[in-house]
């Protein structure tokens, strides 16, 4: 009767004699890995309409003769192949001349614009790691150039470099007394430095950020070791500081290296369509050549030129930095 008792009570719990669920299965593997693909997938939708798609449009347009008399209907304008490249890249022609002269500008003022934001970020951040009264007002001022819109904030130097009421001016000339007459920031090779000021300080911000952020993970113990040892402030930065900030600053540099050489916003809003010689900027330079000469398909050819020398210049950046890492920090 005890044998039977358990086998009666299954049964009455199951009269029908099927057999019972097994435990419940887990979702499957693929499952598991498709679930971040699919909640991704908006995003990546959106990517593509926004970016994708027109970088392939630009790249159709770069091998046709597209010019004024095609805009309503792009597509019917006649195939060119490489033309519009090889005027882009023939220097000894004046529309080559010119795309030449902008780059060579372009790079000299992203390498300095780079170099400073670099140097006054990291200087303020690890200016700001010890603790002293107003340290966290002063860490929000510093962040008010990056925080303020574009436009905004480059109109208001565009006051500022005025030449007859202009700040600027009236600080140098009028009460320094650093120049002989008032200077033209907006025109002229001054033009340059100009354009180099504003880029700094609306640019420096984010290096301060970003290093600030990196000095948090560098541990308080390895300075107290280091002021025991006899070593110095400069000794501390070069020993400590700087090789601990290694990775974040190979981020920072690349991406403010990306951010300069492609900015627009900056001088066009600082000099308007016709950027003067000295600060005439690629992104600009290609601007003309697409919206005020109505050569879309030159245009374009130019920017499709861009985009490989970005491409080339990120990779051996990337290869470059990458071989010097050990493996424990990949």
């Amino acid at each position: 009767m005890t044998t039977t008792a358990p086998a009666e009570a299954a049964a009455h719990k199951n009269p029908s004699g099927a057999a019972q669920p097994g435990p419940r299965r887990r979702p499957g593997r693929l499952r598991r890995i498709g679930l971040p693909y699919l909640l991704l997938l908006p995003a990546l939708l959106l990517e593509l309409l926004v970016h994708l798609v027109p970088m392939v449009i630009g790249i159709v347009m770069s091998f046709k003769e597209l010019t004024q008399f095609y805009i309503r209907d792009w597509g019917a304008a006649p195939w060119s192949g490489l033309d519009n490249y090889k005027v882009s890249v023939d220097f000894d022609a004046p529309v080559g001349e010119a795309l030449l002269h902008s780059f060579f500008v372009t790079v000299a003022f992203t390498l300095l614009s780079v170099g400073l934001c670099w140097l006054i970020g990291t200087a303020a951040a690890v200016y700001l790691q010890d603790n002293f009264r107003g340290r966290g007002l002063l860490r929000a001022l510093f962040l008010i150039p990056y925080a303020l819109p574009v436009y905004a904030a480059v109109i208001t130097w565009v006051f500022m470099f005025q030449h007859d009421n202009g700040l600027v001016n009236h600080v140098l000339h009028d009460q320094l007394h650093l120049t002989d007459k008032p200077s033209f920031w907006l025109i002229g090779d001054n033009s340059f430095y100009a354009l180099l000021t504003v880029s700094v300080w609306k640019g420096w911000p984010f290096a301060f950020l970003i290093v600030m952020a990196g000095l948090q993970n560098i541990p308080g113990e390895l300075y107290e070791a280091a002021a025991l040892d006899g070593a110095g402030m400069w000794q501390q930065i070069r020993r400590i500081t700087l090789p601990s900030l290694r990775p974040v600053n190979q981020v920072l540099v690349l991406v403010l290296f990306l951010w300069t050489f492609n900015d627009f916003n900056t001088p066009f809003v600082l000099f308007g369509r016709s950027a003067p010689e000295a600060a005439d900027l690629i992104s600009v330079h290609i601007y003309q050549a697409s919206f005020v000469t109505w050569n879309f398909g030159t245009g374009s050819a130019m920017s499709v030129l861009l985009l490989l020398f970005l491409l080339v210049v990120t990779g051996v950046y990337l290869l470059l930095t990458s071989r010097g890492r050990k493996p424990a920090d990949v």
